[in-house]
């Protein structure tokens, strides 16, 4: 799956593009399967995950206990290795510091990056219905959201916006990368933020799929 949407990436990217694209992609898809090349990020819980004993007390730890807790897919978005990709397309001595939350079925992981935060985070649902009409809702709701050509045809419709976010469903997950907060462009290697939230997001896809 992941040489698939590499094939489709390429396809429908101007040649300038295809060049920073194919970089990063050797970066990025490296990360699945290796260990951490940086030092840990310390990792801060800005909601609780559903592991604290005794009675919650607080309206945000209702929510999570009523949640459950994330799945590992939904983790990965603040794991060891999506912190070690982003660190090595952004060439940063350490790996970002994270906070994540856990509400609604929403996880979501918030980089602070220093050129400001990059959002990551995974809607779970019921069945891939469920992801789909969840994807529709945020589609509608992006002005201007146009679709990613091709990835409807794998079974992984997506979006992006001219402001830097994209989404993807992948069964009955929503995966959405924000890079609003950023700069025009990115890291030694001047990526676009659009670019650096695509090849966020399907390097996930890609581990996702292994």
């Amino acid at each position: 799956m992941g040489t698939m949407i590499r094939v489709l990436r390429r396809s429908r990217r101007p040649r300038a593009v295809l060049a920073v694209s194919a970089t990063l992609s050797m970066l990025v898809l490296a990360g699945c399967a290796v260990g951490t090349s940086v030092p840990p990020a310390v990792t801060t819980a800005a909601a609780p995950t559903g592991n604290r004993s005794g009675p919650p007390s607080s309206p945000a730890e209702v929510s999570a206990a009523a949640d459950g807790s994330p799945s590992a897919e939904a983790k990965m978005v603040c794991g060891d290795e999506t912190r070690t990709n982003i660190a090595r397309i952004l060439s940063l001595p350490d790996a970002p510091v994270t906070t994540d939350s856990w509400a609604g079925k929403l996880y979501t992981c918030t980089y602070a990056l220093p050129a400001g935060p990059l959002v990551l985070s995974v809607k779970e649902t019921a069945d891939p219905s469920a992801a789909r009409a969840h994807f529709d809702s945020l589609q509608q709701g992006q002005s201007p959201a146009r679709p990613i050509e091709g990835m409807a045809n794998l079974g992984l419709p997506a979006f992006e916006t001219m402001a830097g976010s994209v989404a993807f469903v992948k069964d009955s997950f929503v995966l959405t990368v924000d890079a609003t907060a950023l700069p025009a462009t990115l890291g030694p290697h001047n990526v676009s933020r659009n670019a650096f939230a695509y090849e966020t997001a399907t390097a996930i896809l890609a581990c996702w799929s292994e």
